[in-house]
């Protein structure tokens, strides 16, 4: 049975796509396609150590460089589109030399294609593992700092990249970005090779050729997109990656030191036991994600922050004042603690998940690549003002970051729908005939 199963499987890799009324693989096969198969697993790995190398350089070198990785976003979709999922995260690696702009390229690729490869019953806990790769590279650079010099840990950061650029010899493209460009073979086989070959994938196939032909036929490119039936899925995106950064979230990579010595904290042990402390948040966030859906812990996530925040925001308010002071060190670790714990079930990675999620592939380039920008420019401005604020009012400060996680409920509540166990096709075809 296993033999004649392998025999069909790779007959059919060596046929061109058949019409969408007739069966890849006949629907009596066990493996009904929705599994994580070695061909998925290594894919994904791959793909998401350009996270890690991310994790790694952002604590390294801070906040610069999210000036780079702005522009980076800005032409991240469109050399996706153009070169294909898998063959610009080449580009990717190139482009080290220059760090900010391969994590622009990364944060937009990484999640696409992962989203675009994998079934829906696995999709959110994949794509979101990319903040567990982030969590491992600011790990490793906090434990190998205790040994080797800054100039040491810049060249270890190549063995990742290194890792990747072997990995992607033996990874397919994404089906669906295949699928845009016509190339039906490729399509077939990619597909089959993620899958599994004794898979059923008729039906899939089916679904990913038909929402394609439609979107294909709508208007693509930056003026395409601003439509207005794409409005809502383009509030949606744009709202989650600016509530994400305003909320704080790259202060506290960038600062944290700052922060902790603000509040005589530690500034050895504090960063060091935070970075330890986050692995586990991160694992949560992986864990949780498809059990309860991205809504859910979009908004727990919140308002944990909120808590979080407003907790740090008393703390400096109390320091100013000169009350409790003895308590003040101890309420800002566990603020910075309670948030990243906060942050990595729910802020950090969903936001990338759903914008992977709900633009179709006729605007996906470009969607992608303003919504990235949005991100890493917002990034960059609480970044570059943080300093002032902090000088202005610490209190203030950071009951502004506790209301913008509050106001992020909200938007989530309102607007956000749950995408948890549906196609994309499904997905972006409700969201671009929804009527706001």
């Amino acid at each position: 049975m296993e033999k004649e199963c392998m025999e069909e499987g790779l007959a059919n890799t060596k046929r061109p796509l058949l019409p969408a009324e007739t069966n890849f693989i006949s629907s009596d096969k066990p493996n009904d396609g929705s599994s994580l198969t070695p061909v998925l697993f290594l894919s994904a790995i791959v793909a998401l150590s350009g996270n890690f190398c991310f994790g790694f350089a952002y604590s390294f070198f801070g906040s610069i460089m999210t000036i780079g990785a702005a522009i980076g976003a800005v032409l991240s979709g469109k050399i996706a589109d153009f070169v294909g999922r898998k063959r610009n995260v080449w580009g990717v690696n190139i482009g080290r030399v220059s760090i900010g702009f391969a994590v622009g390229l990364i944060a937009y690729v990484v999640p696409v294609y992962i989203a675009e490869i994998t079934p829906k019953n696995i999709r959110g806990r994949l794509v979101v593992t990319l903040q567990l790769m982030n969590c491992s590279g600011l790990l490793m650079v906090f434990f190998l700092g205790n040994f080797f010099s800054w100039r040491t840990l810049s060249l270890l950061a190549i063995i990742p990249c290194l890792m990747q650029v072997v990995g992607l010899v033996f990874i397919p493209e994404s089906p669906r970005w295949l699928a845009s460009i016509g190339k039906e073979i490729e399509f077939g086989d990619a597909l089959r090779r993620l899958r599994g070959v004794c898979a059923g994938i008729s039906q899939e196939a089916t679904e990913i050729r038909d929402a394609t032909e439609i979107f294909k036929r709508g208007d693509a490119g930056f003026q395409g997109l601003f439509q207005k039936k794409y409005a809502y899925p383009l509030m949606i995106g744009v709202g989650l990656m600016l509530l994400q950064q305003l909320g704080g979230n790259s202060v506290f990579a960038a600062y944290l030191s700052t922060v902790f010595a603000k509040a005589n904290v530690s500034t050895t042990i504090g960063p060091t036991a935070i970075a330890f402390l986050q692995m586990p948040a991160a694992v949560l966030g992986v864990l949780l994600m498809d059990a309860f859906g991205r809504r859910a812990l979009l908004m727990v996530s919140s308002v944990a922050s909120f808590l979080c925040l407003s907790t740090m925001g008393l703390s400096f308010y109390l320091q100013e004042h000169h009350y409790a002071k003895e308590i003040i060190p101890v309420l800002v670790f566990l603020g910075v603690l309670g948030y990243s714990y906060a942050f990595a079930i729910g802020m950090s990675g969903i936001p990338w998940v759903i914008m992977s999620e709900i633009f179709p592939i006729n605007v996906k380039a470009s969607a992608g690549s303003l919504v990235t920008l949005v991100n890493w420019s917002s990034s960059w401005l609480v970044t570059y003002a943080f300093n002032f604020m902090l000088e202005w009012n610490s209190a203030g400060t950071f009951f502004f970051f506790a209301s913008i996680s509050a106001l992020a409920f909200l938007f989530t509540w309102i607007m956000v729908p749950e995408t948890k166990g549906r196609s994309l096709e499904d997905i972006q075809a409700t969201l671009i005939t929804y009527v706001y």
